[in-house]
């Protein structure tokens, strides 16, 4: 949308002597909040929108690990969960990589201002067509689907895991992958869980253990 400078450069160059703030006063007025909300973006453009994120993960030992999350709008479907101990540049390009098929790519990609988003990951960006989108300063309400997937994951599986080290962290988060994509119901979903489950309305009821029996998954059998 136009707003009076630009409308006044452009009657300038048509001839038009006439002030800006005279453009102003005939220009259409809008209603407080009327435009396109960050929030409604994301919920306009969900089908073709990816975001990721980092949590941070204490071993026993007092070591720090990165996890790298990577999840697609449109079903929250969790798609990446890279865990290293030194999270370079190029590794975040793999790890896009390895998340998006070339053929498969969304269109834009939120994610916050970490250091670790240098030239090596926004070139990747570029080479597979995707937006990248980084999100204001201090503003993690604009990644908030990103955000509350790492709080899911926090409060459903690590707050209640001592983690041994790199490979016991990949194991635990690659089971949580797998429950949260295939098994949880999630509300946004209408109870389904991101790769829809069929509904089992005959057989017996069986229930397998999760991540130790942290949780379960209910099928007919």
């Amino acid at each position: 949308m136009w707003g009076a400078p630009r409308i006044q450069g452009e009657m300038l160059k048509l001839g038009y002597e006439i002030a800006q703030s005279t453009v102003a006063k005939y220009m259409a007025k809008h209603p407080p909040g009327s435009g396109q909300t960050w929030k409604t973006f994301l919920r306009n453009h969900a089908a073709s929108v990816g975001a990721m994120d980092f949590l941070v993960v204490p071993t026993i030992d007092v070591r720090m690990l990165f996890v790298l999350v990577i999840l697609r709008l449109e079903r929250r479907q969790l798609l990446s969960v890279g865990v290293t101990d030194h999270p370079t540049a190029e590794w975040i390009a793999q790890q896009i990589t390895e998340a998006f098929p070339w053929d498969e790519a969304p269109e834009h990609l939120v994610r916050d201002r970490d250091a670790a988003y240098t030239h090596a990951v926004t070139r990747r960006l570029a080479a597979m067509g995707i937006r990248d989108h980084p999100i204001a300063p201090r503003s993690p309400w604009q990644n908030g689907y990103a955000e509350r997937l790492i709080g899911s994951i926090r409060r459903e599986c690590l707050d209640h895991i001592v983690v041994w080290g790199e490979v016991h962290l990949r194991r635990v988060l690659g089971a949580y992958a797998n429950y949260y994509n295939e098994i949880r119901p999630h509300l946004f979903l209408d109870k389904d869980a991101p790769h829809p489950r069929p509904v089992q309305r005959y057989g017996t009821i069986a229930c397998t253990p999760i991540l130790g029996g942290l949780h379960n998954q209910y099928c007919r059998t």
